[in-house]
């Protein structure tokens, strides 16, 4: 018998040799993938962002604990498809906006996203308008997040913004921002829907804007 506990201390401390081990031998043992993810995948992530947030983890423990959990959703990834459970809680793309080539908060944003159930489309850095235009085309997301590390490319937020707009698409999206010179008011000032100072409080802040409870 797979050792279910042993999976949430894997992803919680970055084992993704011993993630992936104890994942395969669930699967092996016809263990529901939902089941995996939402209570195992899931809580492992909560508790690590939840860990960042009081400073009792940092930076690197959140990226290992982040590819442990990637490892196992790959596993499990393929089981969902084709059932009738729908893979994960929405859709999220996100990217860092143009001119700006940070990429390790996007990437912490996009392992919480993932990690708590929602699908996520990464753009990368250097993200255009035009790029994050025909994502949501493309994926129908419920969520943009766009990141920015320098205040020389925050103002780029509001092109995206305003290019959504002129596509007609601006109504059918949430849009969130972040990054180190990012403010509340700032998010405000250019009509984003959300701000978070965190990749933790990205997560309860989409489920917020979206109405998702759980």
């Amino acid at each position: 018998m797979a050792d279910l506990k042993l999976l949430f201390e894997a992803i919680l401390k970055g084992k993704q040799k011993d993630a992936v081990e104890i994942t395969q031998q669930a699967i092996n043992e016809n263990i529901a993938p939902k089941e995996l993810i939402d209570n195992y995948l899931i809580k492992a992530m909560e508790e690590i962002g939840s860990r960042f947030e009081q400073q009792k983890a940092f930076v690197p423990e959140l990226l290992m604990a982040g590819r442990a959990m990637k490892s196992s959703l790959i596993l499990l990834q393929p089981l969902l498809k084709g059932g009738d459970e729908k893979s994960g809680l929405g859709t999220v793309v996100i990217g860092t906006v143009k001119g700006d080539l940070h990429d390790i908060g996007k990437n912490l944003v996009g392992s919480m996203f993932e990690g708590c159930g929602f699908q996520v489309i990464d753009l990368g850095v250097d993200a255009d308008s035009d790029k994050f235009i025909s994502a949501v085309k493309e994926h129908q997301p419920d969520v943009i997040g766009l990141s920015a590390l320098l205040t020389t490319t925050m103002p780029y937020m509001k092109t995206i913004i305003d290019a959504l707009e002129e596509a007609g698409l601006r109504q059918q999206v949430k849009v969130m921002v972040g990054g180190a010179p990012v403010s509340a008011g700032f998010a405000a000032e250019i009509g984003a829907d959300g701000y978070s100072d965190s990749a933790n409080s990205a997560v309860v802040r989409a489920k917020e804007l979206l109405g998702i409870t759980h």
